[in-house]
């Protein structure tokens, strides 16, 4: 019992310190990614990152003042802060403080360089970079902080994604930016912006759910199945095949997508011959059962 209680232990520990150079290495990527595409274009990210390099420039135009990167996020993030801490989770808003203090410090840190000159370019693959290491952060447990605690609070109390909202939030952002540093800027930045959003879309799929028909053999075993690997329950509905008049069960369950690949698979070991039909769910009203952040 003691040897497996160490082993239990170390993989823990493991755990954590990967999950701990996962966010690390998002929080790097998303400085350079700061000091790179972001200020060469003039871009304004969206999100408190975006709101940050806003009165940043703002002070440093109209006031010829220069306020650090660090200072302005930090203060920005605290309201964000306090809502992860009160309604997401203690150690998830713990580990995405993490990811936003090294990033600030790495944005001050790092100087700024140019990978390309094109704004079209700078547009798609800054924003594509940007998603990637969001969805790194998501899926380690944490966030970059501002919006994405907002976007998060809101998914998991509609039960809908909810990023879309943060894109509504960064067009008036982005507004602020067309009036004062040109519209050229803004636009592109909404680019940056859209790119970001789809592509997150893509690669963190939590807050999506999709509906599965199962007509089977083995009901029981499915059903169990998906309880066991996505955590949901499922209605079992008896009737007869057109064709032949045989009886028929029909399983049907709504999981999140991010739980497709493991519930389908499961599904082929229990009965290869099962048919499965896979819709997406655009709204669902009624209790969904999403597992809680730590």
């Amino acid at each position: 019992m003691d040897r497996l209680d160490g082993l239990s232990s170390r993989n823990r520990a493991t755990k954590e310190l990967l999950r701990i150079l996962a966010l690390l290495t998002a929080s790097l990527i998303i400085a350079l990614n700061i000091k790179s595409f972001v200020r060469t274009g003039g871009l304004f990210p969206g999100g408190v990152n975006g709101l940050t390099l806003l009165i940043q420039r703002a002070a440093q135009r109209y006031m010829n003042v220069s306020i650090p990167f660090t200072a302005v996020n930090t203060a920005l993030n605290a309201i964000p802060i306090y809502i992860g801490f009160r309604y997401i989770g203690k150690k998830f808003t713990a580990y995405s403080c993490l990811v936003i203090a090294v990033t600030n410090i790495l944005t001050d840190l790092i100087p700024g360089f140019a990978v390309t000159s094109d704004p079209l370019l700078i547009s798609v693959f800054g924003g594509l970079i940007n998603a990637v290491a969001m969805s790194v952060c998501l899926k380690a447990g944490a966030t970059t902080g501002g919006t994405d605690f907002i976007g998060i609070f809101l998914s998991e109390r509609s039960g809908r994604d909810s990023f879309n909202v943060i894109l509504g939030i960064n067009a008036c952002i982005l507004t602020a930016a067309g009036f004062m540093f040109g519209w050229d800027k803004a636009l592109y930045s909404i680019i940056f912006q859209f790119v970001s959003t789809q592509v997150l879309h893509v690669t963190y799929r939590n807050y999506q759910q999709e509906t599965l028909l199962i007509v089977t053999e083995h009901p029981d075993e499915i059903c169990a199945a998906i309880s066991d690997r996505a955590g949901h329950g499922a209605t079992v509905l008896h009737g007869e095949g057109a064709y032949g008049g045989e009886p028929r069960c029909l399983v049907y369950s709504v999981i999140a997508r991010s739980d497709h690949a493991a519930v389908i698979r499961s599904v082929r070991v229990i009965d290869p011959k099962a048919f499965t039909n896979v819709m997406p769910t655009d709204e669902l009203l009624g209790r969904f059962y999403s597992r809680p952040h730590d």
